[in-house]
């Protein structure tokens, strides 16, 4: 093998393929770094097909919230009157709507109708002594003038035709009260309403005063709602209220009085609202003792909206996506108030002349690009926007 000065060719040979090697590898480096760089950059994809729109100045009416309970307007205690007498029939139960007048249950009457029958027998026989005396007394003042009775003889005679008419009036009177008590066997409802208690059962012997029955007169319900003191005085009789019960149930109401005290405790007033359930099938489902929260009605002012859909809740505050001239998108802090038909209220944050994105800001951050779209657009791409806002 040759020798170049001390060092072998072949050596030399493998070191020069490496040499030129790296210097292929550099080149190649070099000329990819320059390609990449004389490669325009790809263009930025929007994140989201979104509409925009316009804060809108409208009237909304201006409300106090309140919560509270339905109760009766008014309950009637309905009692026997006729002591210790046996109830023979009930012709009612809890729920049923009765009418004034009407038989609710029935007594037993073969002992008041036999005591009547006495006291009217009674009745007759003084009668009978009260025409006999009333005759005698009438032949004394014939013969008053005559001499042939002393006068002693003729004031007994007018005496005794008195004491007859006052045992007809107490027998009158006895008998009266004896067919008072044979009415009291039939107990009729005070008023006309709905049947909230009963406790009359059959056979059941019970004494004067005894109650057999609650009704709830008329079938009238009010809610009695807490209202604050610093907020009472904005509430006046008269004022509407829109109230929704535990049920659901829809009704509305009037203010009828507002309470005279205030709970020193509470420190909140009982405000009276008559209540009518709004037509629906489920609308009649309040009934007393439940609870419910509801509104009234203090009038309207102007306000500042945007739909419900455009603000977006993070980390316990308010946002607005605003549209810029780039369409890109800027989270902005706003201050709500009032939620009326999917209108929000904006109390201060937003511009009214500002574009905001009308939904899906939630899928959105800031500085987000996206692309917007017309209303009616929107509404055919409406589909493909929400695939893309699940992704």
């Amino acid at each position: 093998m040759k020798k170049i000065g001390t060092i072998p060719v072949r050596t030399l040979l493998a070191a020069a393929a490496v040499v030129a090697l790296i210097v292929a590898g550099v080149i190649a480096t070099t000329s990819g770094s320059s390609a990449a760089e004389e490669k325009p950059a790809a263009t930025a994809k929007p994140s989201l097909t979104v509409s925009a729109a316009v804060p809108r100045r409208v009237e909304m009416p201006i409300t106090l919230a309140a919560n509270g309970n339905i109760a009766a307007w008014q309950e009637a205690s309905v009692g026997a009157e006729s002591p210790g007498q046996r109830l023979t029939e009930v012709r009612v139960n809890v729920g049923d709507r009765v009418r004034k007048g009407q038989v609710l249950a029935v007594f037993a009457t073969d002992t008041l109708r036999a005591e009547a029958a006495q006291a009217r027998a009674a009745l007759a026989e003084a009668e009978a002594a009260a025409a006999e005396a009333a005759a005698n007394a009438e032949r004394a003042r014939g013969l008053q003038t005559t001499g042939a009775l002393s006068a002693a003889q003729i004031n007994q005679y007018l005496t005794a035709e008195k004491t007859a008419q006052a045992r007809v009036q107490a027998a009158r009177a006895s008998f009266e009260a004896q067919q008072v008590r044979v009415n009291q066997t039939q107990v009729l409802a005070p008023d006309d309403g709905i049947i909230s208690m009963r406790t009359a059962t059959v056979g059941a012997v019970v004494g004067s005063g005894t109650e057999l029955f609650r009704l709830i007169r008329q079938g009238r319900l009010e809610w009695r709602a807490e209202v604050t003191s610093t907020e009472l005085g904005r509430v006046k009789p008269g004022t509407r209220a829109m109230v929704t019960a535990a049920s659901g149930a829809q009704l509305e109401g009037r203010v009828r009085m507002i309470g005279p005290t205030v709970d020193p405790q509470t420190r909140s007033a009982l405000v009276y609202v008559d209540l009518s359930p709004l037509p629906g099938p489920s609308n009649g489902s309040a009934r007393a003792g439940m609870f419910a929260r509801g509104e009234f009605e203090l009038g309207a002012s102007a306000a500042l909206t945007v739909p419900q859909q455009a603000v977006v809740l993070r980390e316990g505050f308010s946002y607005v996506m605003r549209l810029n001239p780039d369409n890109r998108v800027t989270q902005v802090k706003v201050q709500t108030g009032r939620l009326v038909n999917g209108q929000v209220e904006i109390i201060s944050g937003l511009q009214p002349d500002a574009r905001i994105v009308a939904s899906g800001g939630s899928f959105l951050n800031d500085g987000d690009l996206v692309r917007v779209v017309e209303a009616a657009a929107q509404t055919a791409a409406r589909p493909a926007s929400a695939a893309a806002a699940a992704r």
